[in-house]
């Protein structure tokens, strides 16, 4: 029996070039789904050094290629990530696909956005030199984890956590939401799956294909579920975190470098 037509699927985090990069497991999700739109949502390149692509990533890139065909009739959007920033044009002609600083879609009368997330993450905003040093040393890390990649993993989630990065982006971001009249916000950049629900807003983070754990999230007639990936087999995951109280919504606007109207739009890039 042929699996049920999404409307929406929204995948972030892949980092191609990455050695932790589970680019393989991705493909074959986007092979074994049915959807209309396929959402980007950032940092699917690691940096911008393509020599680090394998033939796994290639082949990824390929089938984002093939699925932007018009003939396909399925929407391809990609959402610009701290990551791939720098790429946008040349991303756009290599595989087809327009590139967003954001992405507005309306579904079953609910407004949706679509946003990386690095923009409320404050760490890396203040210490832009800090956190592309720590992008390097972590590289050279994973070069030197032979194996399955276990420490690798293992820091990138500890980082996560130390910073207290995924409860801080999904408050700024349901503030942002809030602001601009959005239902439904979807993010990535913490690498954690989460759902979080306040003052009539739903944030959604679609977590990351980095980990032992990929995560993705899809939209359809039955609402919005964060699925975890597991070699075919499509499991609902929930995990809630207590989110702090979000800062002033005017502030966010100025950290993320993001237009304060009340009816947000698509930005392309």
């Amino acid at each position: 029996m042929q699996a049920p037509t999404l409307d929406t699927l929204l995948l972030s985090d892949i980092h191609l070039g990455s050695d932790i990069s589970r680019a393989r497991d991705a493909l074959a999700l986007l092979q074994s789904c049915n959807f209309r739109r396929l959402i980007l949502l950032g940092d699917i390149f690691s940096d911008l050094n393509f020599a680090r692509l394998n033939g796994d990533h290639w082949e990824f890139l390929s089938c984002i290629r093939k699925l932007s065909n018009r003939k396909r009739n399925v929407e391809i959007v990609w959402v610009e990530g701290n990551h791939d920033e720098g790429l946008s044009k040349v991303m756009s002609h290599l595989v087809g696909v327009p590139v967003f600083k954001r992405y507005v879609w309306t579904y079953n009368g609910l407004r949706h956005l679509a946003i990386h997330g690095h923009q409320f993450d404050r760490f890396s905003l203040h210490n832009e030199v800090l956190s592309r040093a720590g992008e390097l040393l972590f590289s050279r890390i994973q070069k030197l984890d032979i194996g399955n990649k276990r420490f690798s993993r293992y820091l990138d989630r500890l980082n996560t956590r130390w910073l207290r990065l995924s409860t801080k982006v999904a408050a700024s971001a349901l503030a942002y939401a809030k602001a601009g009249g959005i239902d439904r916000i979807f993010c990535g950049h913490t690498h954690l799956p989460l759902h979080e629900h306040r003052d009539g807003v739903d944030y959604y983070n679609t977590g990351a294909w980095v980990d032992h754990r990929p995560t993705y999230v899809t939209v359809g007639d039955e609402g919005v579920a964060i699925c975890e990936y597991h070699g075919g087999t499509n499991d609902r995951h929930s995990r809630e975190e207590r989110s702090p109280a979000p800062a002033d919504p005017v502030d966010l606007f100025e950290q993320a470098g993001l237009p304060a109207f009340a009816a947000y739009q698509s930005i392309r890039c």
